[in-house]
């Protein structure tokens, strides 16, 4: 492959973070992505891209990707695809388009993703009959059920008993999450990525004075001895993010410092245990001492049996505090991760590499290596 066509991250946004019937309660999937779309464009100069990637999980269908290219005014010649690898959808765009510049199918691209669990419409199975009921359903099946579907929550605790996580580091780990996104948003990190939606202009999730010792008191929130509670789990969440992402030879004729994407992986475990499924790809990815470091936090537990199972310090990850403390707005998660690196590496140059990886449902997980280009 010609360094010519090496894919380069030049410009990252984000929405504020909202709870699930919080302060983005209104925004549709395309309202929450299309002034993100505009505002990564707009940070890079450039008057248009190739195509538009999108991760999504619980949107409405027709192509979300087509719908918020057009309300953002690309124009009628973008045209937009929407990639569902669940939990992993906007970091699985960012590869994707990635892949698509090395290929030479394109030079720019608008890669990211974007999840509205506030409006997502209610799904139901069709009834067996004329006369029955359809049934209602909140998820789509991730595996066959006789392999093993398990839920979200009981299936954290398994992989954290699995790998001897205690409770108490568990706690531990979710207040410094808090404990950095308050200390970022009090020193304005988030602020040149934040793409303000109305009155919202901050994350809504992360809580001042989340001890560990007030996490303690939480009771097992999935099963009866488990060890995840409310507190040292992610929140359902909604918001976007979006990279523009270009070949080096646009990123050289822009006169843009950029995050180049230096290696990626995708992989998958077990179904029942679908927390670890991004650590085969981190090990796949790794080359040395990580860096920066930005996990998905789902839940507490289940990250530090991927952070230990890869080698990774705990204390190296999410610098300016991870889901937990910020929100888990599923498609658009791995996006963040990017958007959240591009910070750190490029805008404040506090550090040359970084990492940025997840697991998703169906145990399937996807992984990255970046380096900041001057």
């Amino acid at each position: 492959m010609s360094n010519e066509r090496v894919p380069v991250v030049v410009a990252a946004r984000r929405t504020p973070i909202g709870d699930a019937g919080g302060a983005l309660r209104r925004y549709t999937v395309d309202e929450l992505a299309a002034p993100v779309l505009r505002a990564a464009l707009a940070d890079s100069g450039l008057d248009t891209v190739d195509d538009v990637l999108l991760g999504n999980t619980f949107g409405p269908g027709g192509n979300t990707a087509r719908v918020s290219a057009l309300r953002a005014g690309l124009g009628e010649a973008v045209p937009g695809a929407t990639i569902d690898r669940q939990c992993a959808s906007g970091l699985a765009a960012i590869v994707t388009a990635a892949a698509l510049i090395r290929a030479g199918e394109g030079e720019t691209y608008l890669a990211g993703g974007v999840e509205s669990a506030s409006t997502a419409p209610y799904r139901f199975w069709r009834p067996e009959s004329a006369t029955a009921p359809p049934r209602a359903y909140t998820r789509a099946p991730f595996a066959p059920a006789e392999i093993g579907d398990p839920e979200m929550g009981p299936a954290a605790d398994l992989v954290a008993a699995e790998a001897g996580i205690s409770r108490e580091r568990q706690d531990a780990f979710a207040a410094r999450s808090h404990e950095r996104a308050i200390a970022a948003q009090r020193d304005g990190r988030f602020a040149a990525e934040l793409v303000p939606l109305g009155a919202a202009d901050r994350d809504q999730r992360p809580r001042a004075g989340f001890t560990a010792e007030r996490l303690a008191r939480f009771r097992p929130a999935f099963t009866e001895n488990g060890t995840a509670t409310a507190a040292n789990s992610c929140g359902i969440s909604d918001g976007a993010a979006a990279v523009v992402i270009t070949s080096e030879a646009v990123r050289r004729r822009l006169g843009l410092p950029g995050l180049r994407l230096t290696a990626s992986a995708t992989s998958a475990v077990d179904p029942n245990r679908l927390g670890l499924g991004a650590v085969p790809a981190m090990r796949k990815v790794l080359d040395g001492v990580p860096g920066v470091v930005e996990f998905t936090e789902a839940f507490a537990g289940q990250a530090l049996a991927c952070l230990d199972a890869a080698g990774i310090d705990e204390h190296t990850v999410s610098p300016d505090g991870g889901a937990i403390a910020l929100g888990h707005p599923w498609g658009a998660s791995g996006a963040v991760l990017v958007v959240r690196l591009f910070g750190t590496l490029v805008r404040r140059r506090a550090g040359r590499t970084g990492l940025a990886a997840l697991s998703a449902g169906g145990g399937v997980g996807v992984a990255t290596r970046w380096e900041s280009v001057p």
